[in-house]
């Protein structure tokens, strides 16, 4: 077997092995190397620069059930070990510095890591264990070794050979360092605020924020003059943000990626935190007992959780509300004369009228959004005309 001599060194053994570095390559000061090696060579290879972990026991936090990409390995390894090596795609490592030993049939890799095919390595390194680290017959695995010391082509290299499968626009955003600013904005409210940034990231243990959710809610509050600048046809219209929340996403990353949107990224930085205090607390809203609304879950008379479908179009209607205040950070101002209970009032005739008692119908009806968006719009006109 192969194993790191340092911390940033791995030694990194070959059966064949050709440089078929391109032209532009070169040029770059890059190389790229292919081939095969035995299946033991890849074991102790990190994959700290993937965007996607060994699904099935990530982070060792949680066991996940084996995929058909799993089983399919799994099947190969056991019933034609010597065909893996055609079978299986391979694996794509990056690594910052190469030395190659013709002679030995070695690369000595530094600070390498696996960007493609960790699903493999981690079903390769269950084969080895489950025969004890000797399975007799060792598989040949096809590889490929690119070589450069740029941090953002590696990342990019990472999430363009993933795409194939299915990576999560989640993963991707937090390779690209995208929801870092976003990470610190929430810490303004919660210090030790951690927010999800891979798909292997989970939530249900409180560990990490849900991303996503955060920037859903970002999106419901988002005044109608910002949306428009994001070429928003009906801004108006705030279904997506409870339907869509991969668009949601990717509409972020825009912001982020684009110089001339700004002023909309630094809104969303400042409004974060409050808005998804704001949806925490109309997910236990007390204002919700007596409604009799189905769909809302209940614990010894208290309101555990609202459903999204009902509280998208509140939140969305309190973008009536959202303004920049002293030294043009963003803030929610609620006058003083609107009461939540009202926006509860019409939030449950639209769940019977109009969404049929359903709580996702409501999350995606207009309808029930521009209902409660013309109370707190009333509210809001009133208020500005109040003399400071």
């Amino acid at each position: 077997m192969s194993y790191s001599t340092t911390v940033d060194e791995y030694l990194f053994r070959y059966s064949t092995c050709r440089n078929i570095s391109a032209p532009e390559d070169e040029k770059q000061e890059r190389r790229v190397y292919s081939g095969h090696a035995p299946a033991s060579s890849v074991l102790a290879l990190e994959d700290d620069e993937n965007v996607r972990e060994y699904l099935v026991d990530a982070k060792g936090k949680q066991k996940r059930s084996p995929t058909l990409v799993h089983q399919a390995i799994r099947k190969t390894l056991a019933d034609q070990t010597d065909q893996f090596s055609i079978l299986n795609g391979g694996m794509v490592i990056v690594a910052r510095a190469a030395v190659v030993d013709d002679k030995e049939r070695t690369m000595r890799l530094t600070r390498p890591s696996i960007i493609n095919g960790s699903q493999t390595q981690g079903e390769l390194r269950r084969y080895f264990e489950r025969h004890d680290g000797d399975p007799g017959f060792v598989p040949s695995i096809r590889f490929e070794v690119i070589v450069t010391d740029d941090d953002n082509l590696i990342a990019e290299i990472s999430i363009a050979r993933n795409f194939q499968n299915d990576v999560k626009a989640i993963s991707i955003a937090g390779r690209r360092g995208q929801l870092d600013e976003l990470e610190a904005a929430m810490r303004r409210s919660i210090p030790a605020a951690r927010l999800r940034k891979t798909e292997t990231d989970l939530t249900a243990d409180g560990e990490f924020l849900d991303t996503e959710k955060i920037i859903q809610v970002i999106f419901a509050l988002m005044p109608e003059h910002l949306l428009r600048k994001l070429d928003f046809a009906e801004p108006a219209n705030k279904v997506f943000t409870y339907s869509q929340k991969t668009r949601c996403l990717k509409l972020y990353q825009r912001i982020v990626e684009e110089d001339d949107l700004s002023d909309i990224y630094e809104y969303c930085l400042d409004i974060a935190p409050v808005a998804f205090s704001l949806y925490q607390r109309w997910k236990t809203h007390a204002g919700f007992r007596g409604t009799r609304i189905r769909s809302i879950e209940r614990e010894d008379g208290k309101i555990v959780d609202v459903p999204d479908g009902v509280i998208f179009p509140i939140l969305a209607a309190h973008s009536a509300f959202v303004r920049q205040g002293e030294g043009d950070t963003w803030v929610i101002q609620v006058p003083v004369a609107f009461s939540d209970s009202e926006l509860i009032e019409a939030a449950k005739q639209a769940y019977i009228e109009i969404a049929d008692h359903n709580p996702w119908n409501m999350g995606k009806s207009r309808a029930c959004y521009s209902t409660l968006v013309r109370i707190t719009g009333i509210y809001a006109k009133l208020s500005e005309a109040l003399p400071s």
